[in-house]
Order: structure tokens, then C-alpha cells, then sequence
């Protein structure tokens, strides 16, 4: 699948999402960070690959979970190649999007992307605690490759404390609550591509047994971009990698929570860790994930 990507492109998914980091929709901002221009979110080219695994299935379709991690940015007027190859099982899909430059072909997201064809959900009491794909390579290493070994939270709790230069430490908080809408999936579906008859046909939804439309991963994800985006580290912040696990399905109209912690900061690399969490109105997890992010081009402290 290709594409060519356009600032109106980053804006509606910045208005989408809520998510306005002026990395994505300041021209003038970004020119003066170490990206040169504005950049694609990082869930919106999740967005991308939705359309492509929903083209390569040809059938409904839940997000199970996902990895990715951005080695280089997609810049307004790129055009952009999806990919999504299965493995063996079928149910995890090697995923990415590149771009052609000078001649080489560049990847600008890659990962995996895990995929479940059934609505019965995952449950809470085992899920909280069980391993996220990456998390000890983003606890560890930004340059290393994504990992499934359980060793981060341990990590965390025993790595000397550090504080950056604008005041960011292990323990700050942001959260934000949302309902999304059936015209934020309708402007999903039409800004991605993404086809899933999980989200855009309620009849489709009520045949595989769900209450209603699916919110796809790449607006509950979106989520996190927001709050990373805009609050905490807060605005010029840049998202490196991350891993996710969706535990159970979100329907437009419930309430939700997303919030995100800060668990290790590294001053000498500009890098900070955070633990993400999307939680329904009763408190019951539905996301689950890790994020590590470039805070060089910070416009502000936060608070």
C-alpha cells in the first residue's frame, strides 16, 4: 500500500487525536528541531498499517498488540509504503512503513503487530502483570532491538535516580478522559484507510458479538499521544518506540482514562520511559503499554 502524506494529513489526525505537538503541525517549530520539518504522528502511521493488515485479512479483526519503534521521520510529502507480512501463525504481522531516499529504501516505523479474531476478552487478573513486548529494550537501550524479556519493572525499581535539566523525574503523572464518537471512527476510517468491518459497520460488530462499533487501536493509542504530546514530558516531546496490549474491546460512548507515568529518565541521552494505561469508566484496563521518548526538542517544562 502507498501513499503520499500531507501536512492536511498531520492536522487531521492532530485534531483527531488531540494531539498539536508542534513537532507534527508548526511548521516554523519544527524547523528549528533536529527533525528540519514536521513530522507524521507515530499513530497515525499505525493508522496506516491498520488499513494494510484490514486489506491483507479481508475479514473483521481485533488488535491484539503492538510494537514499533521509529528510526527515522516521515516527513509531510513523503510517499509512504505499508507493509504487513504474517508469521507462521497468522496472528503476528512484521509491520512497517518506509520511504525512498536518495535512492535507498528507509524505514520511518517498523515492528510487529499482533491480531485476534475473537471479541472474548482478555482476563485482567493475569494481563496486568504479564511481560509487553520491548519492554526491557526500552528500559535499557534505545538503539536495541525490541525484547519480550519480563526484567523492567526490576530494572527500574534498583537504576539510580536522574532528573533532567527541565525538571522531569521518575513519578509524574498526566491523565486525560475521552469518549470517542461514531464520527471520530467515521474521520479514522476515512483519514487511514483503515476498512475494518469491526469499525466502520455496526451489523458487521454485532455478528462477531460486540455491543457496537470498535475503537481501533490507533485512536485509543492516540490516547497516549496526546498526553505525551502536549502535557507530560509535554510539547516538541518525540516518540521513539513503543509497546502495546489491548486487553479488551472499547465501544464509542464508554468513558475512558488514559493515563501515563514517567518510570526512568536518562539525562545524558534525552530519553524518558513511561508506563501507559487506557482504563473504562469502572476502572477495568484495556490498554496496556511502555513508551520511550526524545525530549530534545521540549518547548517548555511541564506544569
Amino acid at each position: 500500500m502507498q501513499r503520499t502524506l500531507t501536512q492536511r494529513d498531520f492536522d487531521r489526525f492532530a485534531a483527531l487525536s488531540h494531539d498539536d505537538n508542534p513537532i507534527h503541525c508548526d511548521p516554523a517549530f519544527a524547523r528549528g528541531t533536529h527533525f528540519g520539518a514536521t513530522v507524521a504522528h507515530g499513530m497515525f502511521l499505525y493508522g496506516l498499517i491498520c488499513a494494510a493488515l484490514s486489506r491483507r485479512l479481508a475479514r473483521p479483526w481485533l488488535p491484539a498488540s503492538q510494537t514499533l519503534m521509529f528510526p527515522a521521520p516521515t516527513w509531510a510529502g513523503d510517499r509512504v509504503s505499508v507493509r504487513a507480512q504474517p508469521h507462521p501463525s497468522c496472528r503476528v504481522f512484521d509491520v512497517g512503513v518506509s520511504v525512498m531516499r536518495d535512492g535507498h529504501n528507509v524505514d520511518t516505523a517498523i515492528g510487529e503487530s499482533g491480531v485476534s479474531f475473537t471479541t472474548t476478552p482478555v482476563p485482567v487478573g493475569r494481563s496486568e502483570g504479564a511481560p509487553l513486548a520491548g519492554e526491557t529494550a526500552l528500559a535499557h537501550d534505545a538503539e536495541a532491538a525490541m525484547s519480550t524479556d519480563r526484567s523492567y519493572v526490576a530494572a527500574l525499581e534498583t537504576s539510580p535516580v536522574a532528573t533532567l535539566p527541565f525538571g522531569l523525574r521518575p513519578g509524574q503523572c498526566a491523565a486525560a478522559t475521552r469518549r470517542f464518537l461514531p464520527r471520530d471512527l467515521d474521520e479514522y476510517a476515512e483519514l487511514c484507510g483503515d476498512m475494518n468491518p469491526l469499525v466502520v459497520d455496526d451489523a458487521a460488530a454485532w455478528r462477531a458479538g460486540l455491543s457496537g462499533r470498535l475503537v481501533p487501536g490507533p485512536l485509543l493509542s492516540g490516547m497516549f499521544s496526546d498526553l505525551l504530546g502536549t502535557r507530560l514530558p509535554g510539547r516538541g516531546t518525540g516518540w521513539m518506540k513503543q509497546s502495546l496490549r489491548f486487553v479488551r474491546p472499547v465501544h464509542p460512548g464508554q468513558l475512558l482514562q488514559a493515563a501515563v507515568e514517567i518510570v526512568r529518565v536518562r539525562p545524558d541521552k534525552q530519553l524518558v520511559d513511561l508506563r501507559s494505561t487506557v482504563r473504562d469508566g469502572d476502572g477495568a484496563l484495556v490498554v496496556d503499554g511502555v513508551s520511550l521518548v526524545l525530549v530534545r526538542n521540549l518547548e517548555r517544562a511541564p506544569g
